[in-house]
């Protein structure tokens, strides 16, 4: 059995992914800076911070192929951003690189794309509208899995992440909802199939309301179960407690997009009928 490596073992998807991944993956080694509350004893893990090269190609020795989802998982100041997503996503990538592994799985996220508008359906090919500095991370994080495929000859898979979690949770994440165990599919297509070099995928379940052209993942067997429509009662009731956004309301990004936003608000830009 492969030994796969997943870094951010104690963030949101980290946890869930632990529950999911070990009937899959038994030799699973998880890290991240400070190990998970309730790692159990059967659990491997090895901390490492990302942004020293050298604890990178620690976590790297021996392994496979890896699933990094660590970092910064949200917006915040630049100096966290480059340290953990841009600076740490470079030495994982180098860390791989130098110790043989063969493929790379790396969340990008839905934010990347943030500034397209929720009416028009893109599909993983446009240029990057990234909607605050942790989409501008992750834009990073794409290109330089993109360079070590291409140079290096290293299998990388990039998802571009929606809302994960076990329900979509407004009217935006019924187009950008995510089950867990449709997570796991995209990885594993990632880790195990024979025909990948460089893709993207975008991370969301079987949402009527889409706002993104998937057929890439399709094309490689994905087949995800999670319906967001399923959901939508609940989704609506929690998107009436919610305040009217102009701007986050009219972009993909949601509220990273309204985030520190001081352009002119009457004049929104539609990037697509440019």
């Amino acid at each position: 059995m492969p030994r796969i490596l997943m870094t951010g073992a104690s963030g949101g998807i980290g946890s869930s992914l632990r529950k999911l991944l070990p009937p899959i993956y038994p030799d699973l080694l998880l890290s991240d800076i400070k190990p998970p509350a309730d790692l159990g004893a059967n659990e491997k893990f090895k901390a490492a911070d990302l942004s020293d090269l050298a604890q990178c190609e620690a976590i790297c020795e021996g392994v496979d192929g890896i699933l990094h989802f660590g970092g910064y998982s949200v917006e915040g100041a630049w100096d966290d951003i480059l340290q953990a997503n841009i600076i740490g996503g470079y030495n994982l990538f180098e860390a791989a690189r130098k110790k043989g592994v063969k493929r790379v799985v790396f969340a990008s996220s839905n934010h990347a794309v943030g500034f397209y508008p929720r009416h028009h359906k893109i599909g993983t090919d446009v240029t990057p509208r990234p909607d605050g500095r942790y989409g501008v991370s992750k834009v990073f994080g794409e290109a330089v899995g993109a360079l070590y495929a291409d140079k290096h000859g290293l299998k990388v898979t990039c998802i571009r992440i929606g809302n994960f979690g076990d329900k979509p949770l407004d009217q935006r994440r019924l187009a950008i909802w995510l089950k867990p165990e449709d997570l796991v599919q995209l990885c594993r297509i990632g880790l195990e199939h024979p025909d990948i070099h460089f893709e993207v995928f975008y991370g969301a379940s079987f949402n009527e309301r889409a706002w993104w052209d998937n057929h890439r993942a399709y094309e490689f067997g994905y087949r995800p179960t999670g319906r967001a429509e399923d959901f939508w009662q609940h989704a609506m009731a929690e998107q009436a407690k919610l305040k009217p956004d102009p701007v986050g309301d009219y972009y993909q990004g949601g509220t990273f997009c309204s985030i520190e936003f001081d352009a002119d608000p009457t004049r929104i830009i539609d990037w697509t009928k440019r």
